[in-house]
This record gives C-alpha cells, sequence and structure tokens, in this order.
C-alpha cells in the first residue's frame, strides 16, 4: 500500500493511502471492503458479505477468517430456524483496534478514546478562554498517556485532531491578545504530536470532521448527500456527495460559516456571526450573566428564555436563508443540523428552520428535509477519531470493487 502527504491547508500534513496493484494490494483492498461493509450494515453471514461486497464466496471467506484470527471481526451467536446449518453473523470486535480524537475549538477541547464499533472509553475536556498551544501539549499528553494505559498498545491505531483552519484568524474574535495566537501559524501541531506520541497523527478541519463523524458512526439510515451544519463557537459546515466527505482542494470546502446573510438593513452578516454560540455568549455577558455553562457538558446549560428565544430566532432564520443559497450550488435532498448543543435545543432549531424553510419562497429550488444529526455534541471529537480508523481499515463503498 503506497503512503502519500497530502496539505490541510494550515501548514500541516495528513496520511493518505491509496490501493496498490499488486496482489498483497488489492488482498489489502478487499479486508478494507469487507471491515466497511459490516460497519455499514452491521454484523452479517459470509454469503451475505460476498453478496453485499460483489467478491466470490471462496475469497469471502478466506477473507473474513483471516479478519477473526487477526482479532477485527467476531462471531456472533448462530441464526437457527432456516432449512440447513445455521449462519453465523460476523461482526466487528470491539477491541480490535483503539483510536484518539482530539477537538481542538475556539473555546474548549476534547480528547476521546474509541474501540474499534465507536464505543467513547474514556474522555477528557478543558475550557480556556482561547487556545494556546503550550497549553494543549500540556493537556493532551498527560490525557493521553492514562488513556493508552488501558489499551493494548499493538491495537492503537493513531491520533485525529479537529481544528478550525487557520485558527489564528479568529484570535481577536476568541478575545486573545494581538499576537498570542500567532504561534498556531509557526508551530505544526500535528507533527509535534506524533513525535511524542509515537502515533500516526491526522488532522482535518473541525466542521469536516463533525460531517465524516455522521458517516463513520451515523445511527439510522444515511442519506447518500447531503449538507451538515455543526453549530459551535462558531457555526461550520459539512458536505457528503455520494457517501464520501467532500473537502476540496485545501481541505476546507463547504464553508458554510462564511455563507453572507442579508440584514434587515440591506447589510450582509456572515452565517458565522448570525448563528453561533458565540452570540449567546455575548449576550449572557451583556445581561451579567456567566456564560461558562456553555462550554460545559450541553446538557448542564442554564440560560434564560429572554436570552436564548432572541438567539434561536436569529439562528434558525440565519440557517433557512443558507440552506437556500447552498441548495442553489449543490442540490442535496437532506440537510443535518447538530451541535455543541443541548439535545432539546437542538431539536427546536430544526423544527424551527424547518418551519421557516417551509414557508419561505424559493422558486426553481427543491427544498430540502431538515434533520437533526445524529452524533450530538462530541461530533468533532469522534469525527476526528475516524480519521485513523479509515486510513487504517475503510475503504469507499462507492469505488469499484475488487474480487480476488
Amino acid at each position: 500500500m503506497t503512503m502519500h502527504l497530502s496539505g490541510d491547508g494550515q501548514g500541516n500534513k495528513n496520511l493518505t493511502t491509496s490501493r496498490g496493484s499488486n496482489q498483497s494490494g488489492v488482498r489489502a483492498h478487499n479486508e478494507r471492503l469487507v471491515l466497511s461493509t459490516i460497519r455499514r450494515n452491521g454484523p452479517l453471514a459470509k454469503a451475505e458479505i460476498a453478496r453485499r461486497t460483489g467478491l466470490s464466496i471462496q475469497t469471502s471467506a478466506v477473507i473474513v477468517r483471516s479478519l477473526e484470527q487477526e482479532g477485527l471481526l467476531k462471531r456472533g451467536e448462530p441464526v437457527r430456524g432456516r432449512i440447513g446449518q445455521p449462519s453465523v453473523p460476523m461482526g466487528l470486535a470491539p477491541d480490535g483496534a483503539f483510536f484518539f480524537g482530539l477537538k481542538i475549538g475556539r473555546r474548549s477541547a476534547d480528547i476521546v478514546l474509541l474501540n474499534f464499533i465507536g464505543d467513547v472509553l474514556d474522555s477528557a475536556h478543558l475550557v480556556y478562554d482561547y487556545p494556546r498551544l503550550d497549553d494543549m501539549m500540556a493537556f493532551v499528553l498527560p490525557a493521553i498517556a492514562g488513556m493508552r494505559a488501558t489499551v493494548p498498545q499493538e491495537r492503537l491505531a493513531g491520533l485525529g485532531i479537529a481544528i478550525p483552519f487557520r485558527i489564528w484568524d479568529w484570535a481577536r474574535i476568541a478575545g486573545a491578545p494581538a499576537g498570542r495566537m500567532d504561534e498556531w501559524r509557526t508551530r505544526d501541531i500535528r507533527a509535534e504530536l506524533e513525535a511524542s506520541l509515537g502515533l500516526p497523527v491526522y488532522l482535518q478541519n473541525d466542521a469536516s470532521a463533525a460531517c465524516g463523524a455522521e458517516l463513520a458512526f451515523g445511527k439510522g439510515q444515511r442519506p447518500q448527500d447531503f449538507l451538515h451544519f455543526f453549530i459551535g463557537y462558531f457555526i461550520g459546515g459539512g458536505l457528503v456527495l455520494d457517501n464520501r466527505l467532500y473537502t476540496g482542494r485545501s481541505g476546507n470546502a463547504a464553508a458554510l460559516g462564511s455563507l453572507p446573510i442579508a440584514q434587515a438593513d440591506g447589510s450582509y452578516r456572515q452565517l458565522a456571526d448570525t448563528a453561533s454560540l458565540c452570540l449567546l455568549e455575548r449576550a449572557m455577558a451583556l445581561a451579567g450573566q456567566s456564560s461558562e455553562c456553555l462550554w460545559g457538558p450541553p446538557d448542564d446549560w442554564v440560560v434564560e428564555d429572554s436570552l436564548l428565544e432572541p438567539w434561536l430566532d436569529e439562528t434558525c432564520r440565519s440557517l433557512a436563508v443558507a440552506i437556500i443559497a447552498s441548495c442553489c450550488v449543490v442540490d442535496v435532498g437532506t440537510v443535518l443540523i447538530d451541535g455543541w448543543l443541548p439535545g432539546n435545543v437542538r431539536a427546536e432549531i430544526v423544527a424551527r428552520t424547518a418551519a421557516i424553510l417551509k414557508r419561505t419562497d424559493a422558486p426553481g429550488i427543491e427544498k430540502p428535509e431538515i434533520a437533526e444529526g445524529t452524533i450530538g455534541p462530541n461530533g468533532r471529537s469522534l469525527g476526528a477519531a475516524s480519521l485513523p480508523l479509515s486510513d487504517r481499515y475503510l475503504v469507499d463503498l462507492n469505488a469499484v470493487l475488487v474480487a480476488g
């Protein structure tokens, strides 16, 4: 398997792989194909794996047996009641591999340790006024050291980082003193963590990572194409086309937070300036209330309705405008909305946005369905953890199947 380095738009590098053309490359591709098919569909019998992948029965059986011996697959309970031998579903082994995910946000950071099926085994959370790189390293290194001691070292696949690209551009809005975030421009956190941890480290835009979490760990029937909004300190977006996360040439595609939103006075403001948690934080500060609850666990929010309601109104109005504008360019049938939000607040945003969209005149486009994301507040850290998972074990299921 050939390894390639690609830029991420922030001076860092992230690893991608391409399938080789020799026999070992075909075998590796088919192993990934089987793992990806089971991840998407759940435990499957060998015959069903062969049918869904397009592999021959013999090839499928050999690969399944090999993956079971490697500890990546495990046998389920036999399914009886049909003619012939009972079928044995093969599922992912939870302890087959482990992944770290690090989310670096404007006001908080999170580390998660995931197993092979996406369960969060451990986590750590840090709140700050603005992100300092040295403080981040002091948080990450001991947290990961403690977590990695609980799992087999040979099963650790790597660390993924979800971070706003060009994070230094947001220094003023984040309230950082002049020049204090310039270090993010000149230092390479991916390379520093890789050298310190001795693990492969991957990096992606935080909003794209949250969208990618839906692909890797999303629940229920997922559409092939969708736009994804994640509401955090700033709102961000992601785009999935044909079950692929589309990140563009610089890794910053679907930068929905930068969409211009018309105001009542005829001026324009970016979506990030009209539908982000920083606005709710600002309103709470002006009212003399602490906003620290916004950056802890979302279910612990304590926000008065007199402050929450106007924020919801403006957020949902802006989202509706952004969705219509986006669908003029990318014809998707579904828009998912998620964020660092309590479940009831997310549900209210979805309901209000859908209602506004329904009564908005938009000739020439077909309005998409508006739905809740299925990941929740940890979307960015889970999406980060999916980067080593995808690089090591998954394959694009829309690619041409290779049978051996």
